[in-house]
């Protein structure tokens, strides 16, 4: 827990600015809105319109799941009628209350954030939790929660695919922040806000994946970090601080704290005052990594006034995430406690730090300065040290003064696959297409095997388009000779 019990959290209020048009308009659930007044002692409902559970057709579940403390033994867990009664009704848009509550616990052990409302406790930080139907869902719906039609968004870059589509529905400008194998760059960023040109609206939100970007790889320094949350106190912005692959980080040297973390340890503002107001960093996590990506659960944590029009969002679209999966998650993160859900995840940020190593040494062999790459390196990239991708770029170009302008897209797309084998070319994570001749791979799936014959492959691909270019260089020359 952080020991700044002078901390104090930004009010509702402040949040107003920061809410989209669509947003200001959608109305509060009739029915939904009631529903806590059910759980009031002696209250005889008569409100929703729920099935009458002795309808159900279960009466039990039971599931095994892995042991943290031993690898070769297993734990089965039951749910009994009672317990499970509330995974099989509707439930609170925001959550389980039981798997809230766990997960609050989470956020407060692993970020060191006090959990409470507002004038309520010594240390309250203005605080909560939602759950999602994974992060996805909950990137969506806060983005479509405070950012109207037109508006600027700072977006890393390259940025994750997935939030590209989002941006674009609503019509917005994307603002591009580069980055590098340290994160997000600071100093692009600062100049950008700076210079930001007199009469136009001013970003709200900045999104980045911090631990083990997708595409790039990169997990973002503590530096880098501070930096930007004292440039988001300064130019008033919402950090949206997308983190699947926060248990996914296996670097050397300790994990950088979140910005969830920082922003109530760390003074940010920009004179160094001294100012700890929190409540500029809306954060997204999943357990779709580190448990399993078909449970769909995700969730947000941070300033409540947001999380209220995320969770009037959900009351109004899919009313709330599965019940049973939510109650099946709980139970299994129960029985271990917080101990061994931290030691599973310690095993499996291991085993991608053991696929890393092994991808990259196929990736050297056969494409960097190993024994089969006679031609010379034909890649180059940065190693991550968190998440399941690597991020590289091809040399195509054998003459080093060549200026023509190199795109991955026909070389993965093409060539690639004629020899078979498949990535991401890097143009669908440039937000606004640019091209890039950078190309993502993950290495999450393969046998070492199959890791070596990737990387024969792509070895093959890369010679065969240097050899086309070079012949049609060799032609062009030619051409030009003869015409003089």
């Amino acid at each position: 827990m952080n020991g700044n019990s002078k901390v104090k959290a930004l009010p509702a209020s402040f949040y107003d600015d920061f809410l989209s048009d669509q947003a200001k308009e959608w109305l509060f659930s009739p029915i939904r809105g009631l529903f806590p007044l059910e759980k009031t002692p002696g209250i005889i409902s008569l409100l929703a319109g729920k099935p009458a559970p002795s309808t159900f057709p279960f009466t039990s579940l039971s599931f095994t799941a892995k042991d943290p403390t031993n690898e070769t033994s297993e734990t089965t867990i039951t749910i009994p009628q009672d317990q499970l009664a509330p995974g099989l009704q509707y439930s609170d848009t925001t959550g389980l209350p039981e798997l809230l509550g766990w997960v609050t616990g989470l956020q407060e052990r692993v970020h060191g954030r006090k959990h409470g409302r507002n004038g309520v406790g010594e240390g309250v930080e203005g605080w909560r939790v939602s759950i999602g139907s994974g992060s996805q869902d909950l990137i969506y719906k806060a983005v479509a929660a405070m950012v109207s039609p037109g508006d600027p968004v700072l977006v890393e870059s390259p940025v994750y695919a997935g939030v590209i589509p989002m941006f674009k529905h609503l019509h917005c400008k994307q603002i591009e922040v580069p980055t590098d194998a340290h994160g997000i760059r600071s100093e692009s960023l600062r100049e950008k806000l700076e210079n930001w040109p007199q009469g136009q609206r001013r970003p709200k939100v900045l999104y980045t994946v911090p631990y083990g970007c997708n595409p790039t790889g990169m997990t973002a320094t503590l530096e880098r970090k501070k930096e930007v949350l004292r440039l988001a106190r300064k130019y008033n912005f919402i950090i949206l601080e997308d983190d699947p692959y926060y248990y996914l980080y296996y670097g050397k040297t300790v994990r950088p704290p979140s910005y969830f973390s920082l922003e109530a340890t760390e003074p940010f503002g920009e004179e160094g005052d001294g100012s700890d107001a929190v409540g500029r960093v809306l954060r997204f996590d999943t357990f779709s990594k580190i448990l399993s990506a078909g449970l769909r659960i995700g969730f947000a944590t941070g300033p409540e006034a947001l999380l209220n029009r995320i969770d009037l969002f959900t009351a109004n679209s899919n009313l709330q995430v599965s019940s049973l999966t939510q109650l099946i998650t709980f139970h299994l993160l129960q029985s271990w406690g917080y101990d061994n859900f931290l030691l599973h995840t310690r095993k499996v940020s291991e085993f991608y730090r053991k696929k890393r190593d092994v991808f990259e040494k196929a990736l050297e062999r056969w494409l960097g300065s190993g024994e089969a790459t006679s031609e010379g390196r034909l890649a180059e990239w940065n190693a991550p040290v968190s998440g399941m991708f690597f991020w590289f770029v091809f040399k195509l170009l054998i003459d080093p003064t060549a200026t023509e302008e190199e795109d991955s897209r026909t070389l993965i797309e093409t060539h690639a696959f004629a020899n078979g084998v498949l990535a991401l070319p890097g143009t669908v994570f440039e937000p606004n297409g640019s091209k890039t001749p950078y190309v993502r791979a993950s290495f999450s799936l393969l046998e070492e095997r199959d890791v070596e014959e990737a990387m024969k492959r792509l070895r093959k691909t890369v010679l065969e388009v240097r050899k086309a270019r070079k012949q049609a260089r060799t032609k062009n020359k030619r051409l030009g000779t003869s015409m003089m």
